[in-house]
């Protein structure tokens, strides 16, 4: 029978374990992320990666772009965010798409909200850059989509604070408005200019400045 002497250790624990080793302090373990498609339950999960370019766009884009018309949260923010990641993502799957969205850009228009005209403008910018040909896709629609912001083109809020605090904001309907003709004029190739003009008579040309 071997003796251990006073104050040695034991070279194994209990039930033959042999302990773990520590790791030292300020080593996260890292959490392995899973791939998921989008709008599942499994996208909802944590440390998740949404693949949103695999998304079916033909059926995706033209339901967030209904969701323009919406005015209550949390609707109006999901339309929105959908939107403008879908487009982020989407590259040569978002030309094809464009006949689909001019409805539910014009019913958007058609409200003649100024908060829901002031969002759409905003996706329309984002929209004519977010793939090659898209803006020029787009000139055969003008028809549609710019009779409205004729109407509300040369219109700003209230002198004062307001006007600042819609500046900040990006909310100053008129510059928006002059903003995106500018988008479309730009990307719109060679026969956007004539057609924003016959539209709406008072546009002046980027191009000139």
């Amino acid at each position: 029978m071997v003796v251990e002497k006073a104050g040695s250790s034991p070279s194994k624990t209990t039930g033959d374990r042999v302990p773990r080793q520590q790791e030292p302090l300020g080593h996260a373990k890292k959490s392995k992320q899973q791939v998921s498609d989008g709008f599942t339950v499994k996208a909802m999960m944590k440390n998740t990666v949404v693949e949103i370019e695999k998304l079916d766009y033909h059926y995706y884009l033209p339901l967030f772009f209904d969701g323009l018309c919406e005015m209550t949260f949390p609707y109006d923010f999901f339309a929105r965010q959908g939107i403008h990641d879908m487009l982020e993502h989407g590259g040569n799957k978002i030309l094809p798409v464009i006949p689909e969205l001019i409805i539910p850009i014009k019913n958007a228009l058609s409200l003649r909200n100024r908060q829901v005209i002031c969002v759409t403008l905003k996706v329309l910018q984002h929209l004519v850059v977010s793939a090659d040909m898209v803006g020029e896709a787009l000139v055969p629609y003008y028809r549609q989509i710019l009779p409205v912001l004729n109407i509300f083109k040369n219109m700003n809020v209230n002198s004062g604070d307001g006007i600042d605090y819609s500046q900040q904001k990006r909310e100053n309907i008129g510059d928006l408005i002059q903003e995106t003709l500018e988008a479309f004029e730009r990307c719109g190739g060679e026969t956007a200019s004539i057609n924003i003009k016959y539209m709406i008579p008072t546009y002046q040309s980027c191009m000139l400045k």
